[in-house]
This record gives C-alpha cells, structure tokens and sequence, in this order.
C-alpha cells in the first residue's frame, strides 16, 4: 500500500497535525488508543481520508516467551477500530525474569536489543509467526536502535533482517536514525545494512533526531533531524524508493510548531530526490512456510541470558561477561531517566507536589533500588507508596497532597495483605481528623 509522508501524531501536537494539509498519514502509539474511545483527533483525521497506523511498543518479539495473547488481542483490536492497513512493532525485547528464570519479572520500559545469533532468531521468527496468526493486518517490524551490541553475535543487522523476512514473510519498517546511530554507537556501515536488506519487503520508513554526548548517540525522537540521518534516508532512497515515510518526534516539541511542518517537507523532498525503484509490496498477505517448534531450551536459555542483562541494566547487579560494562552503565542511567520522564507524564502531580528537581532526584534514588516490575502506572503508585513509608516527603502540605493522591489512585482496598498498610491507615486517619 502506497502511504505517502507523514507524521507522528501525538496528543500534545494533535491540532498542529492536524492543520498540517500535506500529511497523508500519521502512526499512533497503540498503548496509547482505546479501540472503543477514539481521539477526536484521529477520528477526524480518519475522516478526511487520512491513514491511521497503529505502532506497538510493548509485545517485545524478540523476548524468550511468546506474544502474550492479551497484548495481540488489543493491537488487533486498535488496528480494526482504526481502519488500518497495517500495524508496527519492534525486533526487541522488553521484560525479562519470571517463570522461566525462577527470578523476578523485570520491566526495561524501553526497547533493547536482540542478540543477532541462529537462536534468538529462531525465537524471533516463531513469535512473528504467531503475532501474525493473530492480527487481522499485515504486521511490519522495525530495527531498534541500540547503545550496545551483545558478544557473540553471529549475523550483521542486514543479514538478521533479511533471514527474518525470508523465513516469515513479515514486512519490514526500517527507522535510518536508527542505523545512524548504530553506526555511531556500534561501528555499522548504515550504506552496508542497507545493501544486505531485502528492500522489497519495506513497508514504510521512520526518520528521527537525536544528539551525542561523549561518543554515544542518544536516538531521543526529542530533536530536530540532523544531516547524517537525512543522509541516510537519501542512501535508502537511491536504492528503493519506499511505500510510505514519517517524521517522528515524541518529545520537546518546538515553540514554532511550524517547524515540524517545514521537517516534513524536507524528509519527503529528500525521498523525492531518490533515484530508487518504487518499491512493489506482495500482491496478497504471504503465508510463511511451515516450521517445526523452537526447542524449549533455546527460549530457556535466550530467557536466561535476557534476564541477566536486564538486571544488570535495572537492578544493579553485575554486567554478564562479554558485554561493554561502560555502554551498560549508559544504558542504566538512560533507563531510569527515562522512567523518570514517563512517570512525570503519567503522573503529573507528583513533580507539582514534591517540585520538579527534588522529585527527580528522589525518582533515581528510587529507581536505583527498585527495578520497575508491571508498568508505568504502577511504577508512579509504588515510588509515592516508598517516598510515604520511608517518610521523604516534608511533613505538612506535601506530605498530605501525596498521601491524598496516593489514596485516591490506589483502588478501595490497595493496602490488604502489605507492609504499608498500618502505615497509610495512619495517614488516612490523620487526614480524616484534619478535615
């Protein structure tokens, strides 16, 4: 399908993409949509004929277990409500721990890397299988960006893509910041990975900004798009010329919001000058060959090597042997950053009632000491629920509003069977008699 170039949309952005008469289509984080309560946005958009596709982050492919079903359900259940042609994910992972490890389950709340060996690809590919089984669409898979390789690897990213699309017939979505930074951070040739791709199966492109800082590139979606990925995405287009593009930017957005207007302009100008062919998607949805099971084992062990990594990243423990202790120390601090932001945007009280500095510095104290196990939200409940316990919240109005918000977004019986519950019956007492 012929998508054209288009945008991001993002609720904080939504009336400036939607004022924005050249875009074709925008993407959508999928956590982000309720299938049966629609933006007005997007529904409008929709409206005047605009695609809409919904982008996952969450179902992480390239993890140990399979899909988990009620994840597939919902992006199925977004993309129909939507009207989409297809759907996105990432060749990533972004859990580990639990059952199969016999250790804690851990959330990265960020997408991390596969490593690029017969094993994990094997794993990959079945869960693709599966993702596809259960959505109504055709599912394309983009390559992540990475602060780090994993030892050991066995094939190049162009050589992992190329497998992947050869043995399951999904369509790929290939991010060019991505393989900027790559290149900066790991030493890829992005005109290599480009060559070894099997360019007919592009779905559509992502472009994004990003910055270095002390030899590593941070792929934000936060800043404009610098040269070298433009440069990038005119190497790609030389060689195809892609179905569709999109202008990413998730974050910072600037005061002249014009400016991602004129962006936009420039990215579909750059695949424009292109001399690639037009890239010709499959006339009908490809149907995979069949494939026996992938060992048990090898998802045992891909577990196992996964959940070492993440706690080295999450919870402080030592970084598994091979692997470059500084990138990962780079990649833990960007991490609990990153928790940071989101819980902030989530909760956007909590920044209000502690002030914006001493709620970062008392987030990372949490963060370092208590990996995030089931989601954002929860996330937000227990750093207010330690800060209460551990009394580091200044007596007085502070303390009040947290425990007043804690109470309220904790549900009627938050606190059965758990160490706070004499402690916040406390509070909840003194509130009562402060009325």
């Amino acid at each position: 399908m012929e998508l054209g170039t288009g945008i991001g949309w993002r609720p904080e952005i939504a009336e400036t993409v939607e004022a924005m008469p050249s875009i074709d289509w925008v993407e959508a984080v999928a956590e982000n949509v309720c299938p049966g309560h629609l933006p007005d946005s997007l529904r409008r958009l929709r409206e005047r004929g605009v695609t809409v596709v919904p982008h996952g982050v969450s179902l992480g492919l390239g993890g140990a277990d399979r899909p988990d079903e009620g994840r597939l359900a919902d992006l199925a259940a977004c993309a129909e409500a939507l009207g989409s042609p297809l759907v996105s994910e990432h060749i990533a992972f972004v859990r580990a721990g639990g059952a199969r490890t016999a250790s804690q389950p851990l959330e990265a709340g960020h997408l991390l890397p596969v490593p690029r060996t017969r094993d994990a690809l094997d794993v990959l590919c079945e869960n693709v299988r599966i993702a596809q089984d259960a959505l109504p669409v055709p599912l394309a898979v983009e390559n992540i960006a990475a602060l780090f390789g994993w030892p050991g690897e066995e094939l190049t990213e162009g050589q992992f893509l190329y497998e992947l699309v050869e043995r399951t017939g999904v369509r790929l979505l290939i991010d060019v910041a991505n393989l900027h930074t790559n290149h900066v951070n790991r030493g890829e040739d992005p005109a290599k990975a480009l060559a070894e791709l099997p360019v007919e199966a592009i779905a559509y492109v992502h472009v994004a900004g990003g910055f270095e800082r002390d030899g590593v590139w941070h792929d934000s979606h936060a800043h404009p798009v610098p040269r070298a990925v433009l440069d990038v995405l005119a190497e790609l287009a030389s060689r195809v010329t892609p179905p569709g593009v999109l202008l990413e930017r998730d974050d910072n957005f600037p005061e002249d919001l014009g400016e991602l207007g004129r962006e936009v302009e420039v990215v579909r100008e750059t695949v424009a000058a292109g001399t690639g062919p037009r890239a010709e998607p499959p006339a009908h949805r490809w149907t995979a060959p069949a494939a026996p099971p992938v060992d048990d084992a090898t998802r045992q062990w891909l577990a196992l090597d996964q959940a070492a990594l993440l706690s080295a990243l999450v919870a402080g423990t030592p970084a598994p042997e091979g692997f470059d202790r500084a990138r990962l120390s780079v990649q833990s601090r960007a991490l609990a950053a990153k928790r940071a932001d989101v819980v902030a945007k989530l909760a956007p009280e909590l920044p209000l009632i502690l002030g914006e500095s001493e709620y970062r510095s008392l987030f990372l104290g949490y963060a370092r000491r208590r990996p995030m196990t089931s989601g954002y939200r929860r996330d937000a409940l227990d750093f207010a629920e330690a800060l209460l316990l551990a009394q580091r919240v200044q007596a007085g109005g502070p303390r009040r509003e947290l425990t007043h918000w804690w109470l309220n977004r904790s549900g009627p019986k938050p606190l059965t069977g758990r160490p706070v519950t004499r402690a916040l019956r406390s509070a909840a007492f003194t509130l009562r008699r402060g009325k």
